[in-house]
């Protein structure tokens, strides 16, 4: 439950919604997660599906927000948003998340720093393409930061981020460092291209789509 006025400020973080599913991306696809999505996000990408996480949400206490993700009785969490890491706190949750011992995954823009987030947890970078309209927001610097636990993520929307993406694979050695995601940006790139694209390449990434939208659509929650 949101918190109370009597909760202290440095314990509460602005939730936009708690909710069970199947993980739809992600080393963890399939598994049943539960999303604890906090409110803000400093970008903007073309293609956002979470606009509603920008703003509003209400403020809850850290002790409920566990207790809310025990009530589900699942051991995956993915906490997400906007960008959860926009919420200094974030990193209190992480790490509480972590001594509960769930399995936590944090999904990230990649424009915050993340060398003080919990090495417990695998960190889902999201290297913005040119497509995005938000590329310059990059933190290159993360990059040295990620190991076997944690996974990059590109939204290809058309062949030239195809192939920045390729490039970016070689320039940083991102393979050697952690596991690569390609996902096709929904209903703008078909999916069977961007696998075709793969193959003829044979990239050694794993190609991705979206599950909870293929069963769910664009429902809330879900």
């Amino acid at each position: 439950m949101p918190a109370t006025d009597a909760a202290p400020i440095a314990d509460r973080l602005r939730l936009t919604e708690i909710f069970l599913s199947l993980q739809g991306e992600s080393r963890s696809v399939g598994w049943p997660t539960v999303f604890v999505r906090l409110t803000g996000c400093p970008l903007r990408c073309q293609y956002c599906d979470t606009a509603y996480a920008f703003h509003g949400g209400e403020w809850w206490d850290i002790n409920a927000i566990l207790a809310e993700v025990a009530r589900h009785g699942v051991r995956h969490v993915c906490v997400t948003g906007g960008e959860p890491l926009a919420q200094k706190r974030c990193l209190v949750l992480l790490e509480r998340l972590c001594d509960a011992g769930y399995e936590v995954s944090l999904e990230t823009s990649g424009a915050i720093d993340v060398s003080a987030v919990d090495p417990r947890v695998s960190r889902v970078v999201d290297l913005k393409t040119p497509g995005s309209m938000e590329m310059p927001r990059n933190l290159l610097a993360n990059i040295p930061l990620l190991g076997a636990r944690d996974q990059v993520k590109f939204v290809i929307c058309d062949r030239a981020d195809y192939d920045w993406a390729r490039g970016m694979l070689a320039e940083h050695a991102l393979v050697d460092r952690c596991e690569v995601l390609f996902s096709p940006s929904f209903d703008q790139v078909p999916a069977r291209e961007l696998a075709e694209w793969i193959l003829a390449d044979r990239l050694p990434v794993r190609f991705q789509m979206q599950l909870h939208k293929q069963l769910w659509g664009e429902e809330r929650g879900k």
